[in-house]
């Protein structure tokens, strides 16, 4: 299904964004207020996919048709142009998704209280990497969904984790958690149930946050 998806912020994020997303097949455009900036975008992926324009004004946003956005992605350097972007998006247009990026993880709180669906911060996810020492096993934060209730979480696969030979259907989840993707040798496999975990693998799961310490102890070796 082709979805119409709006990118602000013409950075390194949002064009790296907006190309998988066009070698997807979806509509895409992205909105970056520098002039030349805008131009120089618009050599890189297509005039037909760059809006020169300010993402949180109301009139280029509707001249940009967030009334017919399916998703609305603010990842621009500052965090409130995000958030007033993403509220304009839902409060006005009715945008049904949107996804802010947050520079400042001190402003993550700040974000899903006013009502913003998903955020991502690049700045807490390395922390998390530095503060747990890249150990394997370590349930890493990647990102929040559902005004902050729900984790993506990752872990990598140690030789003792007690997944390693077991079939997916085996494992007994913390409720409203699933796995959603199992990467092997740098390439995401279909999860089934008659899925195996080995060593090395590396675990993308969705937990409700009250449930992120339970999945942490599956996931973990017993003697950690």
């Amino acid at each position: 299904m082709s979805l119409y998806v709006i990118v602000v912020g013409g950075g390194n994020v949002g064009v790296q964004l907006c190309k998988r997303l066009i070698a997807r097949g979806h509509e895409v455009v992205l909105m970056e207020k520098d002039a030349r900036q805008a131009q120089k975008l618009g050599n890189l992926i297509g005039d037909e996919n760059v809006v020169h324009g300010d993402g949180c004004d109301l009139i280029t946003q509707r001249s940009t048709g967030f009334n017919r956005a399916d998703i609305v992605v603010s990842v621009t350097g500052e965090d409130e142009d995000n958030l007033i972007c993403c509220q304009l998006a839902k409060e006005v247009w009715k945008v049904k998704r949107v996804v802010a990026r947050v520079n400042d993880p001190s402003h993550e709180t700040v974000f899903r209280e006013l009502g913003i669906d998903d955020t991502v911060s690049a700045t807490g996810i390395i922390f998390s990497l530095i503060d747990q020492q890249i150990s394997s096993d370590e349930l890493i934060p990647v990102g929040h969904l559902h005004k902050g209730h729900v984790e993506v979480v990752e872990s990598v696969l140690s030789e003792r984790s007690p997944l390693l030979g077991r079939a997916v259907r085996d494992i007994a989840l913390p409720q409203g958690s699933f796995i959603v993707s199992i990467f092997r040798d740098g390439v995401a496999t279909q999860v089934t149930g008659d899925s195996t975990f080995s060593v090395g693998d590396t675990v993308v799961a969705m937990v409700p946050i009250v449930r992120a310490e339970e999945l942490r102890a599956v996931l973990m070796a017993r003697d950690h």
